[in-house]
This record gives structure tokens, C-alpha cells and sequence, in this order.
């Protein structure tokens, strides 16, 4: 037995120790190949150093052909760039050997589509490479290829204050007509104010009478006119291809392998941009500061002989006042914005050429900084973008007025809006809107907003009644403070040419007036007649209704089914109120206009069609409120006798009744235990009778209803008849 165990133990033993020696000899075999890969990378670093010092020191005039070091020490520094990427030394080594052709124009190409940087890009590389682009003889197709990597690295590179130094010199190469189209670009997203002069607009100028209306040259353009307009007098289309055309087709798929190798931050951003079109960030939501104009050598002898005073230089509205003729513009108008004093020269003098050049600033802001960003320019700084928003609104308000530029970006921003970035401040700035001719109001307006209403929450759905019915409050007030009874020609805005007549403007107004109201109709059926959505409704109708004597108006319109129904069976008391109260300006309106009608031949003619809906809706309302004659023959609500019986509704014709209302049933609750405290048994029904119901009418009244009271006191005469039953007659419009 002992043998055995002994066998046993020596067994285990042999087997732990071969499990002991091949785990050793795997460990060691791990090793063996960890410091091979080692060895090689270091070979590798060893032998790209050494290409890197090759390229640094090869002379001038080497030969090429059959250079084996040359071959070699490239395809190092390739095998790198491409999987890696190259240092900021080695990109300068690099670069300075390819734009110095120290062996010829024929490996420039080669070189330069390797230059895939792992980092950063550095300045002073870039500057002498542009130099070397003026006296080395180089192919155009290389230029070429060398603006491209430039365009394709430039949020890269770490400076850019060296290459805005040598803007003239970069400008120069627009003379060229091959590399004329990438140098626009680059001087796009170099440009700044002082780089604007008049020879260099005057240059673009012969350029584009030469080769034509090219988008390169209009973009490089319009930046000039944005910052100087008085010196580029050329009109700008509105309608432009936004950006320049993507050159980085040689780099791209480099670009992506480095960064996702390296994982680095900065190479984040060009895997976005590399994608789409380089455009400039403007930077326009930081507003300027107030800045007396620098260009004063462009100024005519006569403005200088007036002794101009800067604007920034004016500290109190009476030194406004004082030197109102003598005010020096800003050098940047959007520094207006940011100025009360500023703001009341505005709306003092009514310079247009400067409500020009602000709308021209405006509108280029607006489009660069919402509209042209692919990668989301206006979200990555939403609260700066909201603050810019925020003084644009103010300066809005202040002058009482919106901008002809802010329209404009409002109909293209619509169109890609998603309801909810920046919500507020967009429908503030849709509210300012002026008057839209009717034949361009559904295209502009109607179409993308009734999008967004039906793809959007109720919140969305209230704001944009609100904001509709700003809109139709400023049009109206507009109409009332402008219109001219002799003149039906009255122009839309103080500061546009666009005219319009008296008819115009109305079929405007109902054009908007019906849009609301299909939005509504259909909008109270899909969130279920929430009750805060009919408050904003109402709002809208309490405007529409008393167009005619509140703003001198000659129109009346009448809400449609789908806004009267829900508001006269709503739950709610308020909403009933105030559907009384419309319907009582609505017969306060057309009286006024029936009487004018018959007195002056210059009153406007009523439809029949307005006064029957009229009339039904209120022969309905008492009858539903008062008579409780509910669901009978001519009522516009009708239902089987059958399928009203199913209901087991014992009363279904008072069910809506003032008493039996689900708004009014609490009150009247109320009013039973007042009226009769004693009782065990609640029968509702003797609140009918004739002096209960006098009573209950006077309490309804004290609780604040005053719309309701309005109602019964012009459209419903009745007084106490014999018995225990009040008597009533329905008063209504008649042609």
C-alpha cells in the first residue's frame, strides 16, 4: 500500500513539473516575441529617423533616377505617415524638401500626398513652403495639390497670425487662373477687416468681368462686402452655393486611420470636416465693439470737411441730439446692436444706408452662423447663439420693428428647423414677421409650420399659436397706425420698397386667419381638446373677433366647427366664458358694420355666408346653454333618438344646459347647497325654476363670468313668466 503511494506521489510529482517547465517555456517564448516587436519598432523609428535626416540634408541637384536611398528613406517615411502619422518636425522636413525641389519637381507629388500630420501642423512650415510656391519651379499641378493639402490641414495648423502677415503676398497668386479657385478659398478663411482695400476689390472686380460670375470669386467677394460695403458696390446673389468644393480627397482615408489610431482630440474635429465643405467660422455672434471707422482716407473731401463725430465718442441722447447730422458710422455695424444710443439714430434719422449695411451684416451673421454649419455651428454654442438671438429680439422691439435680412433667414431656417433648438427666440423673431402678399404666404410660412406643428409636442403647439397670434396683432396694429383712407397703396415697412393694397392686405390676414384655424381644428382632435391648447386658441380668436372696431379692419371672420365645439362642451369653465365672450364682440362687429353699411356708401359689404354661421352658432349656444334643447333636427349636432337612448342619459337634452354642464355642474352643486341647505335629496333641476334661476344667474355672474354675462345680456331677452318657468326670445344678425 505504501509502494503505491509512493508510485502515486512520484507521478503527481513528474506531471507538475512538466506543467511547471511548459508554462516556463511559454513565458519565455512571450518574451522572445515582445522583444522582437520591440527590436523592430525601434528599427523602424531608427531607420525614420534616419529618412528624416536624409531628407534634411540631401543637397541640392541629387540625382533621382536610380537612387536607391532615396527610394528607400521615402517608403520609411510613407509606412509612417500612413499609419501613425508624421510629427510636426517631420511634416516641416518634409514639406520644406518637397515645395524646395532640391531633387527635381518629380517626387514634389509624391511627398506632398503622404503629409498626413499625427498633431499639429506647424505655422512657420506652411509660411516658407508659400514662399517657396513664388520662386521654386514648380508644376501647376503641384501648386495645386499643395493649396489643396493646405485648405485640408488648415484647422490644423497651430498659428495663423504669420500666414495673415503674408495675406498680400498669398493674394497675389489670384492672377493665376489654375490656382485662382483654391486661393480664393484660402484667402476666404484668412481674411480679416484690414485686409479689405480697394485694389484688391478692384482686382476681383477684373477678374470676374474675365473668367465670369464664379462662385469662388462672389464668395471672396461677399466676405469683402460684409466688412466694408462701401467699397463693394457689386449686388451679391442671395441664392448662392453655400461653401467651397472639398479638396481633400488625397488625405482623407489617411486622416481617418491616424485618428483612430492615435485617438487624438485634435484629429476629432477634421474627421467631422473632412467630410464636408470647409467653410469660415465668422464668429458674428460675438457682437463688435463700437469702433469709429478706420477707412477715413476713402472718405470724400466734403464728409471730411464736416468735422464728423464717431459714434462711440456719443454719451447721452442730448449730445446725439446735438451732432444728429455730423455721426460717423461704426467701422462694424453689427456693434449697433449692442448700443441704445446707437439704436435711437437709427430710429431718429432713418439712414438707409445704414439700416443696408446692418440688414447686409444681419443676414450674413444669421446664414454663416445657423444655416451654412453642417457640423452643428450654431449647437455647439447654443447659449452664446442664444444670447446673440436674445439682442437681436431687443433691438427688434426697441425700434418696433424686424429686419428685412432676419425675414429672409427665418424662411430658410423653417425649412431645416427641427421646433426645438433655441424654440423661444425663433417664433419671437417669426412673430415680427411683416405682412406676407397671400400668393407667398402658404409656400413661405404655411407649408414648413404645419410640418412642425403636426410632428411636434403640445408645448410646441402652444407656443406656435401664441407666436401666430403675435403676428396677427402687429399686422393689425400696422394696418391701424399706417393705413391711409385715401391711400390703399401703403407700404409694408418703413425701410422696404415692397407695396400692397388694402385687399391685399386682407385676403393676407385671412389667409392666416383660416390657417390658424385648421391648425387648431385638427390640432384640439389629435391632443384630445387639452384645455391649455384651447386657452391659446381662444387667444387668437379674441384678437380675430374685434379686427373690425379695435383696428379699423373692414373683415370679419368666424371660427371654424372644430374650434366652436370644443370650446362650448369643454370641461373647463373658463373656456366657455370666453367662447361667450366671442361670440358676443363677434354680434358687437357686425352690428357696427351693418349700421355703417346702410348709413355710408363706403362701408364694406358683409358675406351672408358670415352672418348665417354667426346666427347658427348663437341660436346653438342658447339653445344648448339655455333652452336645453340639445341634439334636436337644425341644431348641427345630430344624433339617433336610438343611439341617444342607449346612452341611459335620462335628461340627454339638458345635458349642457347651464345647470347640467360639466364646466358650470360644481357651481351649480354649490348653488344648491346654499339655495337650499336643508335638504337630503339634491334635485338640480329646481334651480330652473323662475326665481332659483335668477339667482343662480346672478351667482355665475359673481364668480367672475363676465363673458357670459355679456352674452345673455345681448343675445338672449327673457323676463319671469306666469308659472314656474322663465321665458326667453334668442336675438341675432339678419341681412
Amino acid at each position: 500500500m505504501a509502494e503505491k503511494l509512493n508510485l502515486s506521489g512520484a507521478s503527481n510529482s513528474d506531471q507538475s513539473s512538466s506543467s511547471d517547465q511548459s508554462l516556463s517555456n511559454r513565458s519565455i517564448n512571450r518574451s522572445l516575441r515582445l522583444a522582437e516587436k520591440e527590436r523592430r519598432k525601434n528599427e523602424a523609428e531608427d531607420s525614420f529617423g534616419v529618412a528624416l535626416k536624409y531628407f534634411s540634408e540631401v543637397k541640392a541637384g541629387t540625382p533621382l533616377l536610380g537612387n536607391d536611398e532615396f527610394e528607400r528613406n521615402l517608403m520609411y517615411v510613407e509606412k509612417m505617415a500612413y499609419s501613425k502619422g508624421l510629427h510636426p518636425e517631420a511634416v516641416s522636413t518634409m514639406l520644406e524638401f518637397a515645395m524646395s525641389c532640391r531633387m527635381g519637381a518629380s517626387p514634389c507629388t509624391r511627398v506632398l500626398k503622404c503629409l498626413v500630420p499625427s498633431s499639429v501642423v506647424p505655422q512657420e512650415a506652411v509660411v516658407r513652403a508659400v514662399v517657396w510656391l513664388g520662386i521654386s519651379k514648380i508644376s501647376v499641378s503641384t501648386q495645386i495639390l499643395f493649396v489643396k493639402w493646405v485648405l485640408t490641414m488648415f484647422d490644423l495648423i497651430d498659428a495663423k497670425d504669420q500666414l495673415r502677415a503674408i495675406y498680400g503676398f498669398i493674394f497675389n497668386f489670384v492672377t493665376d487662373e489654375n490656382l485662382c479657385p483654391f486661393i480664393c478659398h484660402l484667402l476666404y478663411l484668412l481674411t480679416r477687416k484690414e485686409n479689405v482695400r480697394v485694389f484688391r476689390v478692384r482686382k476681383l472686380l477684373e477678374l470676374q468681368s474675365k473668367l465670369g460670375r464664379q462662385p469662388f470669386l462672389l464668395h471672396l467677394l461677399s466676405l469683402y462686402k460684409v466688412f466694408c460695403p462701401e467699397l463693394v458696390t457689386l449686388s451679391i446673389p442671395s441664392r448662392m452655393k453655400t461653401g467651397f468644393k472639398n479638396h481633400n480627397a488625397p488625405w482623407k482615408s489617411a486622416l481617418v486611420v491616424v485618428q483612430k489610431r492615435n485617438g487624438s482630440p485634435v484629429l476629432t474635429s477634421i474627421s467631422q470636416t473632412v467630410s464636408t465643405s470647409r467653410k469660415r467660422k465668422l464668429g458674428h455672434m460675438d457682437l463688435p465693439a463700437l469702433a469709429p471707422a478706420v477707412n477715413k482716407q476713402m472718405l470724400p473731401q466734403s464728409s471730411l470737411s464736416r468735422k464728423l463725430v464717431p459714434l462711440v465718442q456719443i454719451q447721452s441722447f442730448a449730445q446725439l441730439l446735438e451732432n444728429i447730422h455730423q455721426i460717423e458710422l461704426p467701422a462694424q455695424m453689427g456693434s449697433l446692436l449692442g448700443s441704445s444710443l446707437a439704436l435711437q439714430y437709427l430710429d431718429c434719422l432713418q439712414d438707409e444706408s445704414a439700416l443696408l449695411r446692418l440688414n447686409f451684416w444681419l443676414g450674413y451673421a444669421l446664414h454663416e452662423e445657423f444655416l451654412f454649419f453642417n457640423d452643428g455651428g450654431a449647437n455647439q454654442n447654443s447659449e452664446e447663439a442664444q444670447q446673440f438671438l436674445d439682442k437681436l429680439l431687443s433691438t427688434q422691439h426697441f425700434l418696433q420693428e424686424g429686419f428685412s435680412s432676419t425675414e429672409a433667414f427665418l424662411y430658410k431656417f423653417l425649412n431645416v428647423w427641427d421646433g426645438a433648438l433655441m424654440r423661444p427666440q425663433i417664433l419671437s423673431l417669426m412673430s415680427n414677421i411683416p405682412v406676407i402678399p397671400s400668393s407667398q404666404i402658404g409656400r413661405l410660412l404655411f407649408e414648413p409650420l404645419m410640418q412642425l406643428f403636426f410632428t411636434s409636442s403640445l408645448f410646441f403647439k402652444c407656443g406656435l399659436m401664441e407666436c401666430l397670434n403675435n403676428m396677427l396683432l402687429k399686422w393689425l396694429t400696422w394696418h391701424s397706425v399706417y393705413a391711409l383712407e385715401d391711400d390703399l397703396d401703403i407700404s409694408l415697412n418703413s425701410h422696404t420698397s415692397i407695396n400692397i393694397t388694402l385687399s391685399g392686405f386682407k385676403n393676407s390676414v385671412m389667409e392666416l386667419v383660416h390657417f390658424v384655424g385648421r391648425l387648431a381644428s385638427v390640432g384640439l382632435q389629435v391632443e384630445g381638446c387639452h384645455s391649455l391648447l384651447l386657452s391659446f386658441v381662444l387667444d387668437f380668436y379674441e384678437t380675430v373677433c374685434d379686427m373690425f372696431l379695435k383696428y379699423g379692419l373692414p373683415l370679419v371672420v368666424m371660427p371654424p366647427p372644430g374650434v366652436f365645439y370644443p370650446a362650448l362642451f369643454a370641461t373647463d369653465p373658463v373656456s366657455v366664458d370666453r367662447l361667450a365672450y366671442i361670440m358676443h364682440r363677434y354680434k358687437v362687429n357686425l352690428a357696427s358694420a351693418k349700421y355703417q353699411e346702410k348709413q355710408t356708401e363706403q362701408a364694406f359689404h358683409i358675406n351672408r355666408q358670415t352672418f348665417r354661421e354667426f346666427n347658427h352658432y348663437v341660436v346653438l349656444m342658447v339653445h344648448c346653454l339655455w333652452n336645453s334643447k340639445m341634439f334636436e333636427p337644425g341644431m348641427g349636432i345630430e344624433l339617433s333618438e336610438k343611439l341617444l337612448l342607449r346612452s341611459n342619459v335620462p335628461d340627454y337634452k339638458a345635458t349642457f344646459d347651464l345647470v347640467h354642464h360639466p364646466a358650470f355642474l360644481s357651481y351649480a352643486v354649490d348653488f344648491h347647497k346654499q339655495c337650499w341647505p336643508k335638504r337630503k335629496d339634491m334635485d338640480l333641476n329646481s334651480i330652473k325654476q323662475s326665481k332659483p334661476w335668477g339667482w343662480y344667474l346672478e351667482f355665475l355672474f359673481s364668480q367672475g363670468f363676465d363673458g357670459l354675462k355679456h352674452f345673455v345680456e345681448s343675445n338672449i331677452s327673457w323676463q319671469v313668466a306666469g308659472g314656474d318657468s322663465q321665458g326667453d326670445a334668442v336675438s341675432t344678425q339678419t341681412r
